[in-house]
């Protein structure tokens, strides 16, 4: 049986989870070769060059779409997704090809591809990758889903009903990027989020801490104090 090929330390920060899409791919891979062991940086090397040199799509399927199948044997579960983000921006995936991976790929390569649109898709053509998994019950590819591609690009009706679906779920809303601008002052969002809290109220659920959370969010902006520098000399406002 193949041994996993990193260290049992757990990894350093920016190597798992939603952090991998906020993390510059020159930092992500500093932190993965300090982790793994002289066989796994080796076999990654290898897969990064071999994507840099024939990048795109080649053929049915490309030498390094067969290597994030391999990602998770070779370099330990620890730190497949974020081989995998690595081993995409090598190969300079355009749309079409991490659509490829996306439809034909397992969980975690389609968790992979979410990870990494921020750092290969600049446009919003790749939404319809987000919509599909935002129409799963795959935590892990929700959690995905939200973050700071479609915090850029996904359209305030469809973003206000991700949040929703974190709620359904359970997905932490701290998952959710750029959650503070999006919510602010959003009254939409403030009325989904008192009926659903009404509705689980009157079934006799908990509302969770999550969605008062996001309710203090959607309050209207405070207005500025005044400046006192434009009071008069009777002390009123000019």
């Amino acid at each position: 049986m193949t041994r996993a090929h990193a260290h049992p330390a757990p990894p350093a920060v920016g190597t798992q989870g939603t952090t991998l899409a906020h993390t510059q791919p020159s930092d992500l891979h500093h932190h993965v070769v300090t982790g793994l062991d002289e066989a796994a940086r080796a076999w990654l090397d290898q897969a990064l060059d071999e994507a840099a040199a024939r990048p795109g799509t080649n053929g049915p399927i490309s030498a390094w779409e067969l290597r994030l199948a391999e990602a998770g044997r070779r370099c330990g579960p620890e730190y497949a997704d974020a081989v995998r983000v690595l081993i995409l921006h090598a190969a300079r995936a355009d749309l079409d090809a991490v659509s490829r991976v996306y439809v034909q790929g397992t969980a975690a390569e389609r968790r992979a591809v979410l990870y990494a649109l921020p750092h290969l898709v600049p446009g919003p053509e790749a939404l319809p990758l987000i919509e599909d998994a935002l129409r799963t019950n795959d935590t892990r590819l929700l959690a995905a889903a939200v973050g700071p591609y479609a915090a850029r690009h996904l359209p305030a009706h469809a973003w206000r009903h991700a949040v929703l679906k974190c709620l359904f779920t359970g997905v932490p809303v701290a998952e959710v990027s750029e959650l503070d601008r999006r919510a602010r002052a959003d009254s939409e969002l403030a009325r989904m989020l008192h009926d659903y809290a009404e509705e689980r109220t009157a079934a006799g659920r908990p509302v969770p801490e999550d969605l008062r959370r996001v309710q203090t969010l959607t309050g209207p902006t405070p207005t500025p104090p005044a400046d006192p520098g434009t009071r008069g000399l009777d002390g009123k406002e000019s």
